[in-house]
Parts: C-alpha cells; structure tokens; sequence
C-alpha cells in the first residue's frame, strides 16, 4: 500500500461539500466514468480537501490527484497558484494528473487510459518499494 500521508482539513468540508454539488458539466462528465468504472477496482473521490486545498478528484490508496483545469487556470497569477498547489500535494506523495477542459469534451476515452496507465505506474513503483525494503531487511 503506497505511502497514505493525506492531511484532511475539516475546516474546508462545507466547501468541497458545495463544490461537489456545483461541479462543472466536465467534472461531471470525468465522474460518471470514474465512479462507473472498473479502473483496476480502485477508488475515487470527488472534491475532496487536501491540506488547504480541494482536489476534483484523488484515490488515496494510489496516492493519485486527477484535476480539470477550466478557463480560470490561464488567469492571472493562476500559473504561480497551481504551481505552489502541485508541490504541496506531490510533498504529500502524490502524483498529479491535470487535464483541460477540452481534453474531456473530445478525449475522454484517452483521459480514462492516461489515469489507468497512471495507476499502473503507481502500483509497479510502490512493488520496487517493497521489493527493496524486503531486500534491506533480508541482507
């Protein structure tokens, strides 16, 4: 089981708890596949709090963030705010798959294969963990 350091932030629930109800036609659109698919039989949560942030989606137990980024993200001082975000959450442990809007609308079908093939690399990743910590305790 890979690493589960998620620092959960009570204060932000009633946030994610409305962001949940207000997800974009996008978000929705990725959640209806996720939470329907069979993904390697694993879990996904939508707007969830992480620290002082709210991610559109993480399966904790892969230590996998998937975030939609719509048009706000090209803002200003945006690039600068999810650049500080991304290294929060990855000194959590996580990895971070970020997808546009449009790559939902036209690309699903390719998304869904990149979040697999993530998922796939995070199982393989955490087997050399355990394969070399066997060998640390063994030697």
């Amino acid at each position: 089981m890979p690493n589960q350091i998620h620092v959960y932030n009570e204060h932000l629930k009633d946030r994610a708890r409305e962001f949940r109800k207000n997800m974009t036609d996008e978000e929705n659109r990725l959640w209806s596949k996720l939470r329907k698919s069979n993904l390697m039989v694993i879990v996904f949560l939508r707007q969830r709090p992480v620290g002082n942030y709210i991610v559109d989606f993480i399966c904790k137990e892969e230590n996998l963030i998937v975030e939609i980024d719509g048009g706000y993200h090209s803002g200003p001082n945006q690039h600068e705010y999810d650049a500080e975000r991304d290294a929060y959450l990855r000194g959590l442990g996580f990895d971070i798959l970020h997808f546009a809007n449009g790559d939902i609308k036209a690309h699903l079908k390719g998304v869904l294969n990149k979040i697999e093939q993530a998922l796939m690399e995070n199982r393989e990743k955490e087997k050399v963990k355990i394969g070399q910590r066997h060998a640390q305790l063994t030697s």
